[in-house]
């Protein structure tokens, strides 16, 4: 399996959403902050997505709350 990492903010339901789909199946992830880390806003406009919550694992890209996605890669 994949490492997963979820870029969230505050105050993102989405990013809430996600977080709890994750947690609820078990998954092993690393959450990190834009708010907390400024720096990986640029990381993640130069992938091309312009809103949080975006998931990564692996060579999975993708952004929103989308549990048909989340069950894929886990």
């Amino acid at each position: 399996m994949a490492k997963i990492t979820l870029f969230s903010k505050n105050n993102c339901m989405q990013c809430k959403m996600t977080k709890k789909f994750l947690e609820q199946n078990g998954a092993d992830f690393e959450e990190i902050n834009v708010d907390e880390h400024p720096e990986k806003i640029e990381y993640l406009v130069n992938l091309g997505f312009k809103a949080v919550p975006v998931i990564e694992a692996g060579d999975v890209r993708f952004s929103g709350f989308q549990p048909s996605k989340l069950k894929e890669i886990l």
